[in-house]
């Protein structure tokens, strides 16, 4: 009996690892199809991808609460299409998750190309810290919170300076403040960590 009992506990911890690197790759491709989903202008796709009370703040500008709240952010963003460029690439993610209670977190950056034909072109950088639940047997977005770390001019270069955030979308305001006050570069800011050590 101590043989089988050793066996299946064994198999427990094979089947919690593998479920552990299953949501680990689902997250990940949650979070690039959002990030591609934006950079498309297919603000309802990447709306569906929040949970049914998710929240998104994103650059200070307050939090939007529900998922057709961040569904009516998203369609207040400028119109994807000629001569329009959104570039938002997610890169370094470092989740946490607890697979039992459907719950993670989780830290990305994002380095992003934003323009306009004719207009202005701009890079930028930014730090995600997300939270993320598994709703209806799918993980989705529970809290998308963007800090901009900086925009700058293309043709001018970040050593001229940063732009300032823009801290309102026209006709849709937020639900609820943002979480705290900063300004992007020249001024630094880190974005708060959902933990304490890598």
């Amino acid at each position: 009996m101590t043989e089988i009992a050793g066996l299946l506990e064994r198999i427990e911890q094979l089947e919690a690892r593998a479920r552990a690197a299953e949501d680990y790759r689902e997250l990940v491709n949650l979070q690039g199809a959002y990030g591609y989903y934006v950079d498309k202008g297919l603000w309802d796709k990447a709306a569906d991808l929040f949970a049914r009370g998710g929240t998104l703040e994103i650059a200070g500008r307050g939090v939007y609460v529900g998922r057709e709240r961040v569904r009516g952010y998203l369609h207040r963003l400028p119109p994807y299409g000629h001569g329009t460029l959104y570039n938002h690439m997610q890169l370094q993610p470092v989740l946490h998750i607890d697979s039992e209670a459907g719950t993670a977190k989780g830290r990305w950056r994002t380095l992003m190309m934003v323009g306009w034909l004719g207009k202005e072109g701009r890079w930028g950088e930014a730090t995600y810290e997300n939270e993320y639940v598994r709703e209806d047997g799918k993980w989705r977005i529970a809290s998308l919170h963007g800090i901009i770390n900086f925009y700058a001019e293309y043709d001018e270069g970040w050593h001229k300076g940063g732009v300032p955030l823009l801290r309102s979308t026209k006709g849709i305001e937020p639900d609820r403040p943002p979480s705290f006050e900063y300004e992007a570069y020249p001024e630094p800011v880190i974005a708060p960590f959902h933990y304490d050590e890598p």
